[in-house]
């Protein structure tokens, strides 16, 4: 697990002093070695740098950036298959001079090309300048679990693992996108391929860039989509059958993500997804796996009793720690420096306190990541759906005349009343399922987000691809939730947090051939009278009993509801005063001043109305004007 950087300057102004800052400032995830490549072709000056959190091959000839003939690489992540591909490639009369997975990439790509992406299973984020063709490669695995932004303009292209790379370029234009804000606002987290800054993007899991020097053409592909496999007919095969094959896949998988030169440990929640992990490579190993646990004092915030119940069945080398409130506000602070653009999830929270604790004794950890979108776990499905059938009868010319009726007697109902009114009658008419989706996903909605804003916006729709050649309405919601939620939000999240106390982050159920089957699974196996992760419960109950397991599900949150009334009110009392929201030219004062008072009076239900407005002005403080606090 690494870090990298690098720029393509047409203009010839950019060298490497600048390389060498756009590398440091990353090093957290790299602390074990760095490296820098600068080179003056006829048509740009090129950097490539990198950082590196030695996992394999931890010898000096795993260092980067790697050269292979007329080829260079920067690489971030793991290609677990590497072994194999090594014995093809040994096969056709290459050499191997490290036991690397990096120098197996880049002699897959001399010998097959940009069809050398399609045989590497795991995570990945790399660049490979080619000489002889003058081109750069960009490329991003399939799931997005490894990020990669970049940025062009004027001449100037810039590409890394995390944007505060970037504000070490003296071309780097921070220009707010606010189209991204305002669709920021409405999920908590943004949405690929969009980031909060103008020309700057982030690269779509599953895709490639490819730049032409000679001619500065930029070309994307996709190499590969989520959507294919769900549009794809259904696999004919018996429960029996379909439990038996994912159960094989499982266990694959997560033999591929043990594969390293230094220790490993396991995330354990108590929930199915990460002790069925835990619970198949514990009886895969002789030695004790080492597990860990964050738990919460506060009532309904703690999983930590019921992942010591599955650390002690399974026999694991089990670590838990208690955080107080002041511990894990301790954090806030520090967010908007770990996750450099804005960036809403609160659960990054005690995902960064146990982060913190894995790496004391690890210098990898398994996240269990995944399951909930790929095995149907989430209760909103259950909503969605029956909400979505219920609504979509109603003709969408009764969404306008409600709407405009609700207009002109707002004022006649409580806000709580308002609010609730809005949402249902914005889903009246909805196209499809995934605008649907969409609607029940948002925090802000379109009125709210006008009033909101000082200046007219543009409200970006990138929810999701088109699903329209998916029959089933589960199975498009599930490749909806993939693609978004799961990668923009819980993926970045886990990135992010692991990669701030340089811990390597991996993720055993997002093997693309687990999705590449359930996807074609049909979903009353999947979903089999009304029980969500069917498959995967009947697979984790041949290891755990039932009764250990069968309990409501919990998500991984903090009681920031509450902290934000007492402890950390200071923070509401400072970011989000009128003078200074004023001052910015941003945000309506107003309209966010009367949202605070809401909270504060108890009439405001849903936090993330001001917490995701904290949260950028928090972000906005550090990045834009500089100041760290």
């Amino acid at each position: 697990m690494c870090g990298i950087v690098g720029f393509i300057d047409f203009n010839k102004k950019l060298k490497r002093d600048t390389l060498a800052n756009m590398t440091k400032v990353i090093a957290h995830r790299g602390p074990d070695d760095s490296g820098e490549y600068f080179f003056e072709s006829n048509f740009a000056n090129i950097g490539l740098g990198h950082r590196r959190l030695s996992i394999l091959d931890l010898s000096k000839e795993g260092h980067q950036p790697f050269h292979f003939r007329n080829l260079s690489i920067v690489y971030n992540g793991e290609v677990y298959n590497f072994k194999e591909i090594r014995e093809e490639l040994l096969k056709e009369g290459f050499e191997f001079k490290s036991n690397s997975d990096t120098e197996v990439i880049i002699k897959s790509f001399y010998h097959w090309g940009i069809k050398a992406v399609d045989k590497f299973v795991g995570m990945f984020a790399f660049s490979i300048f080619d000489k002889d063709s003058n081109k750069i490669y960009l490329f991003r695995d399939r799931a997005g679990v490894k990020p990669l932004y970049y940025y062009y303009r004027e001449g100037v292209f810039l590409f890394g693992s995390e944007l505060k790379s970037f504000h070490e370029c003296r071309e780097f234009s921070k220009e707010i996108d606010i189209s991204t804000l305002a669709q920021y606002l409405q999920h908590g987290y943004i949405l690929d391929p969009y980031s909060i800054f103008k020309d700057t993007y982030k690269l779509n899991s599953g895709s490639y860039l490819e730049i032409d020097l000679k001619t500065k053409e930029i070309k994307k592909e996709k190499y590969w989509s989520v959507y294919d496999f769900y549009a794809k007919p259904k696999l004919d095969l018996s429960e029996e059958e379909v439990i038996d094959h994912t159960h094989s896949l499982l266990k694959k998988s997560f033999s591929y993500r043990m594969v390293s030169d230094v220790p490993v440990g396991v995330f354990l929640s108590g929930g199915y997804d990460s002790s069925i992990v835990t619970a198949i490579l514990q009886s895969q190993s002789r030695d004790k796996l080492k597990t860990f646990t964050i738990g919460f004092h506060e009532k309904g915030f703690d999983e930590a009793p019921y992942a010591k119940e599955v650390a002690n069945y399974l026999g694991t080398n089990h670590t838990q720690y208690y955080c107080t409130s002041k511990e894990a506000s301790d954090i806030i602070p520090t967010l908007v420096d770990i996750y450099d653009e804005p960036f809403a999830d609160s659960s990054a929270i005690p995902t960064i306190l146990v982060s913190q604790l894995a790496k004391k004794d690890v210098s990898v950890v398994l996240s269990a990541d995944g399951g909930d979108e790929i095995f149907v776990g989430y209760n909103k499905y259950d909503m969605l759906l029956k909400f979505y059938n219920k609504y979509k009868k109603y003709p969408y010319l009764l969404r306008h005349f409600l709407s405009k009726g609700m207009n002109s007697s707002a004022s006649l109902f409580s806000y709580k009343i308002q609010r609730k009114v809005f949402k249902r009658t914005a889903l009246i008419g909805n196209r499809d399922v995934r605008e649907f989706f969409e609607n029940m996903s948002k925090h802000y909605n379109s009125r709210e987000l006008k009033k909101l804003f000082i200046n007219d916006i543009e409200i970006r729709d990138n929810f999701g691809e088109d699903v329209s050649k998916i029959r089933d309405d589960l199975d498009k919601v599930l490749a909806i939730d993939y693609s978004t939620y799961m990668r923009d939000d819980v993926l970045t999240k886990v990135d992010r947090a692991t990669m701030s106390v340089s811990l390597e982050g991996r993720e055993p159920l997002l093997d693309n051939s687990i999705i590449e089957f359930m996807a074609q699974v049909d979903s009353k196996i999947k979903y089999k009278n009304g029980i969500k992760k069917y498959i995967l419960k009947e697979i984790t109950h041949q290891y755990l009993p039932k009764e250990l397991m069968d309990r409501p599900k919990k998500g991984f949150g903090i009681p920031i509801f509450e902290w934000f009334k007492n402890d950390l009110k200071e923070y509401i009392d400072y970011y989000l005063a009128p003078e200074r929201l004023k001052e910015e030219g941003i945000f309506n004062a107003d309209v966010v001043s009367h949202r605070v008072k809401l909270y504060f009076d108890g009439k405001l239900e849903d936090i993330n109305e001001i917490w995701y407005i904290l949260v950028f002005e928090m972000w906005y403080e550090r990045w834009i004007r500089g100041v760290k606090r």
